[in-house]
C-alpha cells in the first residue's frame, strides 16, 4: 500500500492518529521502532537541527525537500511534511507539491501567514487574504499527481483575525478540497470544540508543550472531535535538553560515566540503526558472488 493511501486511512479511521515530531532520520527510526503508525516533521524542528535557529521561513524549498527524502528513506511509515507558506505564491506551490512527492512524503500542509512565516506560537503573526491562500491550496491540489497525496490546510488567522474568521477559513479549504484542517494554536477547549463541530471535515491537534493551546491527551482530543494530534516538536526539545545535560556533566566531571544509565550502549545502537542486517546483506552477497565464481571454475571455463 502506498503510504498516502496509508494516511488518508488512518485520518479516516475511528480512533484518532497520534504523531510524534521528528527531526531527523534517526528519530523516524526510533518512532518506527515505537510503534507509531505515522510521523509528522515540521519546520520548527528542522530549522533547529539545521541551522540551530529559530523557526522564522530560513530555510529553502530544496532544504526541505532534501530532508523529507532521508526521513522517508530512513523508514516506511506515511510522513506529513510541513511546505510552510509554499515558497512562494501559485507557481512556487506547485513545484513544492512536486519535489515534495518526489521525496516520498504521504501528505503536506500549506498556511495562510505571510512570508517570512513565524512558528504558530510566536506573536506578531500575519496571514494574507483568504483568496490568495485558497489559491495555493487549489494549486497544490491540482500539482499532485498521486491523487491520495493529503493536503492540510493550515490557518493562523485565529490569533490575527479570531476564530469565526479561523473557521471560515477552514471551512473555504474544504470546499475547496482539503484533505485535513488545522486551525492553529487556540486558546482553551470551548474554542477547540467550536473549530471541530464548525469545520466539515477532519481537524488535527497541534500539542505543543508550553504554547498558547491547552495540553490534553490524545484521549480527550479524540472526544473534542479531533482525528488527528501532533505532538511536533517535543522530540526537538527532548534532546536539546538532554544534550544540554550531557555536555554540562562532561564538562564537568571529565567523563560521561555517571550518564551511562540514560546513554544507549554501543551494541543497542548499532542493533538500532540496522548495522547486523547490513553485514547479514553483504556476507550474504559476498557468499552467492563466490557461489557463482566457483560453479564457473566447475564447469572449466
Amino acid at each position: 500500500m502506498r503510504r498516502t493511501t496509508r494516511l488518508k486511512q488512518l485520518i479516516d479511521a475511528p480512533d484518532i492518529l497520534v504523531m510524534p515530531g521528528v527531526h531527523d532520520a534517526l528519530g523516524a527510526r526510533l518512532a518506527e521502532a515505537a510503534g507509531f503508525a505515522a510521523v509528522t516533521a515540521g519546520g520548527y524542528g528542522a530549522t533547529a537541527t539545521l541551522l540551530g535557529q529559530p523557526d522564522s521561513s530560513q530555510l529553502s524549498l530544496t532544504e526541505l525537500a532534501d530532508m523529507y527524502s532521508r526521513l522517508c528513506d530512513a523508514t516506511a511509515l506515511p510522513l506529513l511534511a510541513d511546505a510552510d507558506t509554499g515558497f512562494g505564491n501559485v507557481t512556487n506551490v506547485a513545484r513544492t507539491v512536486r519535489l515534495y512527492e518526489k521525496a516520498g512524503v504521504a501528505g503536506l500542509f500549506i498556511e495562510d501567514q505571510v512570508f517570512p512565516k513565524r512558528c504558530g506560537h510566536m506573536a506578531g503573526k500575519a496571514v494574507v487574504t483568504k483568496a490568495e491562500w485558497l489559491a495555493k491550496i487549489e494549486s497544490a491540489l491540482d500539482a499532485r499527481t498521486d491523487t491520495d497525496l493529503v493536503i492540510m490546510a493550515r490557518t493562523d488567522a485565529l490569533a490575527v483575525n479570531g476564530i469565526d474568521d479561523a473557521i471560515e477559513r477552514a471551512q473555504l479549504a474544504r470546499e475547496a478540497g482539503s484533505d485535513l484542517l488545522f486551525v492553529e494554536a487556540p486558546t482553551d477547549v470551548a474554542q477547540m470544540r467550536r473549530i471541530c463541530a464548525e469545520i466539515p471535515g477532519p481537524c488535527l491537534a497541534n500539542n505543543i508543550e508550553s504554547g498558547l493551546s491547552p495540553l490534553l491527551p490524545a484521549h480527550e482530543l479524540q472526544a473534542i472531535g479531533y482525528a488527528v494530534v501532533v505532538f511536533p516538536v517535543a522530540a526537538t526539545y527532548a534532546v536539546a535538553h538532554a544534550l544540554r545535560e550531557l555536555f554540562a556533566t562532561i564538562r564537568r566531571t571529565g567523563t560521561t560515566a555517571d550518564c551511562l544509565p540514560r546513554l544507549l550502549t554501543f551494541d543497542a545502537f548499532n542493533e538500532l540503526v540496522g548495522l547486523p542486517a547490513q553485514r547479514e546483506r553483504e556476507a550474504a552477497l559476498q557468499r552467492e558472488a563466490e557461489a557463482l565464481v566457483a560453479n564457473r571454475r566447475a564447469r572449466g571455463r
